[in-house]
């Protein structure tokens, strides 16, 4: 009883992994010491979402009689706003003013001083220098498609979007089935798309494909399109070169009149090193948002690291936490980068294979409390809102709740399950797969704690990679995709195997699922945006969906295939059921079964061997087969009779006598059967 009463006062994280016992009062501290900094931001008794407000309070404000502009800059020694409507002049009548606390700048004018569309910046003065910057709480920023210089724009139009839908009833939607997409690069045309081109074109695609989470990539405004949207410069600022923050908005609410939930990749990670677009040398010292010196420097991003211990940087990103959420009625975010945040040395060419590694002094505790605080708001803001860390090095906790000693996320991507597909694919020939490998690699994660599952993301599609579709087929995709030609090894091979990775990957996925635009139906060749070295071309940066809309093609089997697959585990819930549980694997004959609530998962990944009347140990009943990637519709060459039952019968087998069932296993196909 002792015992029992010993285990129970423990953190739940470590009631959960003894391992982590010997950490339980550094993750105490942690906790506290999370607390503690939110009674210094919030003060006695107050609240984290009050003081998230800093987009009510910074930038260009409009009152009901007047505008108010604001703005922290602890070295400036003057500063003024400049604009299409004072000639981007230096005068009197535009100067900020102190406030008491001498870090606040700030100016009142009339209404009539400023009109929607006007560009503005601020004209920042030093000891020892000046120069121009855009607002760090700059709403909206445009690009001048001559000059290339950005500006901020004033959007106060007459008549705003206004919001028709709420968000889709966590009670109705089951985990999240995320498409991943880049809105600049939905459409098939040679250049830079819209909010509304993705809204009228790429939202019903998504819709039909049945997935119910679109994660929106780029959105925060950046100044190099190359950059995939990482390299961000205005954080509050929705990338115009996409459309309006009304166009945005819309975008949003009619993903969700469709059902869908919508989240962010959010950059809170790093910030862009430019001056004239960013946050770099903003009042003439690095360290005002940044770290100073070598460490305010990322060495493998060549941008600027955010000092997560200086209360006035946590004001700007928790207000940008709360800003996105509430301006636009985004469901969720994405952090990008999280182990970079995670460690002083980001990470970078580290082994974690030690639980010291996660408790050191290597470790940014404050980048720790950051991203603790920050769940807690964005939780508080909405109970159902989504988190998810984007971490490779696995620090536990990570996504546990902060109640249990973790840091708070709803989930984190399992970013060894695409590297692990790549490197098989890449260096072991099919017939040297092994199944127990693959099963291990896609179960073996924290029990409290939730992944997104997937095969490849943009991460794997990005020049100088390939995606599976072309690991697996390569430049015979070029050649031999035609319905006409069928009968290519190599293009049976990849239509097979890239049904059966992706198949595996949903079943065993304990918490979600991530598909990145296209690649569900193999779109060919890799991503790349324009840039000097490609001559500026948007040949790669685009999708080209009439190869899957074309019926003489077979893209559209796998994309068939995907939104079945999608459909299925959406309707029985694959992804909240309990854990995988290995039933049988059989590595010479490249077999496996595992079994998730009364669903039965087989794969054959052997690439020639079929195998007649293979008995597998069951449970006493009748089972139905519900899914079969080799069906016709699906590519496949159909060598199994759809919706085919099985009795299990006793059956002495190896000197065990049990109840089996009887299964045709066709070589490369996967079956699911459902004990009725």
């Amino acid at each position: 009883m002792k015992n029992i009463k010993k285990r129970a006062e423990k953190l739940r994280l470590v009631a959960n992994d003894c391992y982590l016992e010997p950490y339980e009062q550094h993750l105490l501290w942690r906790k506290k010491r999370s607390e503690e900094l939110l009674q210094q931001l919030a003060g006695e008794g107050g609240s984290l979402l009050t003081f998230a407000n800093g987009h009510h309070y910074f930038g260009l404000q409009k009152q009901k009689d007047c505008w108010i502009f604001r703005e922290w800059a602890p070295n400036a020694s003057a500063i003024f706003l400049v604009g299409t409507f004072n000639h981007w002049q230096s005068r009197d009548d535009f100067q900020l003013k102190r406030t008491p606390n001498g870090d606040i700048w700030e100016i009142t004018l009339p209404l009539n001083a400023i009109t929607h569309g006007d560009l503005y910046k601020l004209r920042v003065h030093w000891p020892g220098g000046e120069g121009e910057r855009i607002p760090a709480y700059a709403f909206y920023v445009v690009q001048d498609a001559k000059t290339k210089i950005f500006s901020a724009c004033v959007w106060d139009p007459s008549s705003a979007y206004q919001m028709k839908y709420h968000s889709p009833d966590p009670a109705l939607t089951s985990a999240p089935l995320i498409y991943e997409a880049h809105v600049g690069m939905a459409q098939a045309e040679e250049c830079v798309h819209t909010y509304n081109e993705f809204r009228m074109r790429t939202l019903p695609r998504i819709k039909k494909a049945g997935y119910n989470t679109i994660q929106l990539m780029a959105i925060q405004e950046h100044p190099y399109y190359g950059s995939f949207g990482y390299q961000v410069s205005n954080f509050f600022a929705p990338s115009s070169r996409f459309g309006t923050p009304c166009e945005l908005r819309r975008l949003i609410d009619e993903a969700h009149g469709m059902g869908m939930r919508v989240i962010m990749d959010m950059v809170l990670s790093h910030s862009v090193k430019n001056q004239a677009e960013g946050l770099g040398l903003f009042d003439g010292t690095q360290y005002q948002y940044f770290h100073d010196g070598s460490r305010g420097l990322h060495p493998a991003w060549d941008s600027l690291c955010f000092d997560y211990g200086k209360h006035h940087v946590l004001h700007f990103l928790l207000s940008n936490c709360k800003y996105w959420a509430e301006t636009f009625h985004f469901d969720g975010y994405r952090f990008d980068g999280v182990t970079s945040m995670l460690y002083h040395d980001h990470g970078l060419g580290k082994n974690f294979n030690h639980y010291d590694d996660y408790f050191n002094a290597n470790v940014d505790e404050d980048a720790v409390a950051f991203l603790s605080l920050a769940n807690q708001l964005l939780h508080n803001y909405r109970a159902d809102f989504i988190t998810i860390a984007e971490e490779v090095s696995g620090m536990p906790g990570l996504a546990a709740n902060s109640s249990w000693g973790g840091v708070g996320f709803d989930y984190r991507m399992g970013m060894g399950i695409p590297d692990y597909w790549i490197k098989l694919l890449k260096h072991t020939k099919d017939e040297h797969w092994s199944v127990e490998a693959i099963y291990h690699e896609h179960v073996n994660r924290r029990r409290d704690e939730k992944i997104i599952a997937y095969c490849e993301s943009h991460d794997q599609a990005m020049v100088g990679d390939k995606t599976l579709a072309f690991w697996l087929m390569d430049a015979e995709m070029y050649w031999s995709m035609s319905k006409e030609s069928r009968g290519n090894i190599i293009i049976d091979r990849g239509i097979a195997l890239h049904k059966m990775l992706r198949l595996f990957t949903c079943t065993t996925a304990r918490g979600g699922y991530l598909n990145f635009i296209g690649n569900e139906w193999a779109h060919p060749e890799w991503i790349d945006f324009p840039r000097e070295g490609n001559r500026n071309s948007f040949h790669y940066a685009r999708r080209q969906w009439q190869l899957l809309d074309d019926q003489k093609l077979c893209y559209h089997y796998l994309g068939d295939f995907d939104q079945e697959m999608i459909a299925f585990v959406d309707q029985q819930q694959i992804c909240s059921k309990e854990d995988p549980t290995l039933i049988w694997s059989n590595l010479s004959q490249q077999l496996i079964c595992f079994k998730r609530g009364h669903l039965y998962f087989i794969f054959n990944f052997h690439p020639h061997n079929s195998y007649t009347d293979y008995a597998i140990e069951v449970p006493p009943g009748e089972y139905q087969q519900v899914f079969n990637s080799d069906e016709e519709r699906f590519g496949g060459h159909q060598r199994i009779p759809q919706g085919q039952k099985h009795h299990a019968r006793d059956c002495e087998l190896f000197a065990r006598k049990a109840p089996r069932i009887f299964l045709y296993l066709p070589a490369r196909t996967a079956l699911i059967l459902r004990c009725l």
